[in-house]
């Protein structure tokens, strides 16, 4: 069975990560563990892209290496992913040697088919974003990408043909819709495209940072080309020398979502497409790019001061409620605004006083009136429904990447238990309503057990603390494949013999609003 393959984009290390890169990880990271839960099989690829003259100038500027400079920087990129409880299957850097022997195999195969070829290029360069510009690209004479200043240069260069490919392109948007995704950001593509393709510069003598071409060393490999290919290389692509793949690579490949940021969606959607058509491989189902974050309305820059850390507010709200937030405040595809304000209202209003208070209201009430024993429910539950058409409405949300969805979908089920208790007010039964109050407290326990499962990708810390507090024994992540496919049938898993519920700490903490600065 093939293995559902997705990837973050592979992150540029000239800096260390934002809040707008732990919300692309982050997403991947929920998404794979929701796949996980249901049982499939999943290769989840994040990295970093080392290449370039930008590198090489902050390294320059630090009086480190290339070398030096991309193994701290990307030391610092890991160990904030697996802080933050990124579970990545293989994290690929683009400066190591298996990546590198791919990089080379692709541009001489290329390069031997025709569609690569030599010759020269003239144009406005920009160093930042290492892409050349013709003049009416530009936008007040500045790079149209970053708004930096541009220069003129001329060097030989080889060309990738990408001119050859506008129409297949063309015919793969219209033949596999979910390929640009979200839909509303498609109609941008198509229209760059049918505007007319040029062939692209996909080498550098200026740049000695890079991938050198094996045929002509004097020259190395554009970095968005070589980063690009970073997608098979971890999943086997020729390793095994002599166009030979590793095994696994029929079992990878094509990859099932590429989740990146909007400002690269059309390399991945133009370019890296029209490279897999050249190499004769399959291409990928479908890449999604989500939109930017601003902070409190105005754009992220170091010069303001306003970058937001996302190791930080992991640190003051925990990883679980930072995880929660970026996916619940904003539908995952559009552009977002960041403030901690937000943060702590969705923390103390949804996660404290929602969630929280559903847990320990439940749990104290079982263990004053039934010593803790969990009480039998009953033989369906009123507040999940039918709780099929539910598991397949949230698993098809957490297929389309609609984790807003998601999360408002397992919200309303937690606003409307708490409205269930406060209405039936199980506090104030007394000993002759032992029948009901094992009814309210068993559906509660009920709806709690399911809101563990469908949270847990993007809480996994916090879900397995209420799954104990439950009474249940193996994990979340654990159990979760046999649960999603009873939940699937209608079931509900029985409770275990003698199975104990237990009273604990707040599950959150309500916070205070931080200190003006």
């Amino acid at each position: 069975m093939k293995a559902f393959y997705l990837t973050t984009p592979l992150y540029y290390v000239n800096d260390v990560p934002h809040i707008g890169h732990a919300y692309t990880t982050i997403a991947a990271d929920v998404l794979a563990r929701w796949k996980r839960l249901s049982g499939q099989k999943v290769f989840f690829l994040t990295g970093t892209d080392e290449h370039g003259a930008k590198i090489a100038k902050a390294a320059e500027d630090t009086k480190q290496t290339p070398r030096e400079f991309v193994d701290r920087i990307a030391g610092e990129w890991k160990r904030t992913w697996n802080a933050m409880g990124v579970t990545f299957d293989d994290f690929i850097r683009t400066s190591e040697p298996r990546h590198q022997k791919v990089v080379q195999w692709v541009f001489e195969k290329l390069k031997a088919s025709g569609d690569i070829y030599k010759g020269s290029y003239e144009g406005m360069y920009c160093l930042h974003d290492e892409a050349y510009f013709t003049e009416s690209e530009l936008v007040d004479k500045k790079c149209p990408t970053c708004g930096r200043d541009v220069q003129k240069l001329k060097e030989d260069s080889y060309f990738f043909k990408l001119s050859k490919y506008e129409q297949p392109l063309l015919d793969l948007y219209a033949a596999h819709l979910e390929f640009l995704s979200p839909k509303f950001r498609a109609s941008e593509i198509v229209n760059f495209v049918k505007s007319g393709l040029k062939d692209l510069s996909v080498s550098r003598t200026r740049v000695s940072w890079g991938v050198p071409i094996s045929s002509d060393p004097s020259h190395t490999v554009y970095v968005w080309f070589d980063a690009l290919i970073n997608y098979i290389t971890a999943a086997g692509y020729v390793e095994l020398g002599d166009g030979k793949s590793a095994p696994r690579f029929e079992e990878l490949w094509p990859a099932d979502v590429h989740i990146v940021g909007k400002e690269i969606f059309r390399f991945h959607t133009v370019i890296w497409p029209a490279m897999l058509m050249a190499l004769g491989l399959k291409l990928p189902t479908k890449v999604f790019a989500h939109g930017w974050w601003t902070v409190e309305g105005t754009k992220m820059s170091k010069s303001l001061g306003n970058v937001v850390d996302p190791n930080k507010m992991s640190a003051d709200y925990g990883n679980d409620a930072f995880r929660y937030f970026l996916l619940r405040e904003v539908g995952f595809g559009s552009d977002g605004d960041f403030s901690e304000k937000a943060l702590l209202g969705r923390y103390n209003s949804e996660l404290a006083n929602n969630l929280g208070n559903l847990l320990s209201r439940t749990t104290t009430l079982i263990v004053k009136n039934f010593d803790g024993a969990a009480p039998k429910p009953a033989a369906a539950s009123f507040l999940l429904g039918d709780v099929a058409d539910l598991t397949r409405t949230v698993a098809a949300q957490y297929d389309a990447l609609a984790f807003g969805d998601v999360l408002e979908t397992i919200f309303g089920l937690m606003v409307r238990t708490n409205k269930f208790i406060d209405d039936k007010a199980p506090w104030k039964m007394g000993p002759d309503q032992k029948d009901e109050l094992t009814l309210v407290l068993g559906e509660c326990v009920q709806v709690l057990r399911v809101l563990s499962i469908f949270l847990n990708p993007f809480m996994p810390e916090k879900t397995e603390e209420m799954w104990k507090r439950l009474g249940e024994g193996e994990s979340v992540a654990g159990c979760g494949p046999a649960w999603v496919q009873e939940l699937l049938a209608g079931r509900i898993p029985e409770y275990s013999p003698g199975q104990r519920v237990i009273k604990g700490d707040p599950l959150f903490l309500r916070k205070a609003a931080p200190a003006a600065k």
